[in-house]
């Protein structure tokens, strides 16, 4: 049995002969490993996206204004399906009509993409880095965000341009500024080592944070508002925000969905991996693009939001393993259902709604320190 570059087991001549002797006539495709294991990982993602319909369905009707089940959900039908099949029956009120499509549906949604996003990038770089303690925001996204979106915040700008999203493109753009930094600084001899990444990633996100201190330090009168985006939130949701975010997720989900197989290989060392013929430097910045493309959105339009990009990779390895092409979206399903009902908190807890990364921060906090405790029994 021999292990190919692109992570997949392959058996060698003399093997497939007996295995060819011992089968019966007829050809059972249905009783291979391949087969089982396609079968196990269709099963598991459909699965979790049902739940997570579920739960994106049951969400949308809470709130200040409780809903109806039924009410919410020929609402929705209504809206989508119903222009193409026949919509139910609108025995529901304007009032409840506008609640659930124009503000619900579109925060929920936007707080499953950023869930999403933010546990498969985590999933990635712990596969990247090979450290179970990596995180979406470990080579500075989030402080480079953060710059850009507090300049945007505490700077005199014209009022169109907060209306055209100044404060979601500055961060994005900083975001994608500050890693672009990393990268280069990283780079030595036309290599990426990961440790230099990573400290790297240390050295400019230090320098961002301490940009962001100062901004806010000198502007307190922006104090409340710096600080209601550092700590994340989905309470300025809407679908020009979801739709403007939406394509650069799809496209970094893509991608480390389709690089899962080569992240399996790469499990085994840079150096056995290139062994086995895998471009190990071409892999790891199309897995840093793509993961920081995905955060950057993230954090873009939610602030900076926590342990998801943490909680969720982990909690999926315990319960399926460390097949990245099992990991990663099942990763992006926990996320995206973590994060919509750590929303559901925030905005139900109290009369005044509570930022999301301290609901976030709470349920992850102890997680994170149950891994530090087992971590040296680890196997990773």
């Amino acid at each position: 049995m021999r292990l190919d570059a692109k992570g997949e087991s392959e058996s060698t001549p003399l093997e497939l002969n007996r295995a060819e002797q011992r089968r019966p006539s007829g050809i059972r495709l249905a009783g291979s490993p391949l087969y089982r294991s396609w079968k196990r990982r269709a099963v598991l993602v459909t699965g979790g996206l049902v739940t997570l319909a579920l739960v994106l369905l049951w969400c949308s009707t809470i709130g200040a204004v409780s809903v109806p089940l039924g009410d919410a959900l020929s609402i929705i039908w209504n809206h989508t399906l119903g222009k193409i099949f026949p919509p139910f029956s609108e025995t529901y009120s304007q009032g409840h009509d506008s609640i659930i499509w124009d503000v619900r549906v579109p925060r929920v949604l936007l707080a499953g993409v950023v869930g999403a996003s933010l546990a498969s990038a985590g999933a990635t770089y712990q596969g990247l880095f090979r450290n179970p303690l990596a995180e979406p925001y470990l080579v500075g996204v989030a402080q480079g965000a953060a710059v850009g979106a507090v300049v945007a915040l505490v700077l005199p700008l014209p009022l169109f341009l907060y209306s055209a999203g100044a404060v979601q493109w500055m961060a994005f753009a900083a975001a994608a500024v500050t890693v672009t930094a990393v990268y280069g600084l990283a780079r030595v001899g036309g290599r990426v080592p990961t440790t230099t990444l990573l400290l790297a990633g240390i050295a400019i996100g230090s320098l961002a944070t301490a940009f962001t201190s100062l901004l806010t330090y000198l502007n307190a009168d922006k104090l409340v508002t710096v600080y209601s985006w550092l700590l994340g939130g989905f309470n300025l949701s809407s679908w020009d925000k979801l739709l403007q975010t939406l394509p650069y997720i799809i496209v970094g989900l893509t991608l480390v969905n389709l690089y899962g197989r080569r992240l399996n290989v790469l499990q085994l060392g840079e150096e056995q991996a290139s062994n086995l013929g895998l471009n190990v430097e071409a892999l790891k910045l199309v897995l840093v693009l793509a993961a920081t493309l995905m955060t950057a959105a993230a954090v873009s339009v939610s602030g900076i939001i926590g342990f998801v990009g943490l909680v969720a990779p982990h909690t999926v390895r315990l319960l399926t393993g460390n097949d990245h092409r099992l990991l990663l979206p099942l990763s992006a399903i926990f996320g995206a259902t973590f994060m919509v009902l750590a929303d559901m908190l925030a905005r139900t807890l109290t009369q005044s709604e509570v930022p999301v990364g301290i609901i976030t921060a709470f349920a992850g906090a102890p997680f994170f320190i149950y891994l530090l405790r087992r971590k040296k029994r680890m196997v990773f």
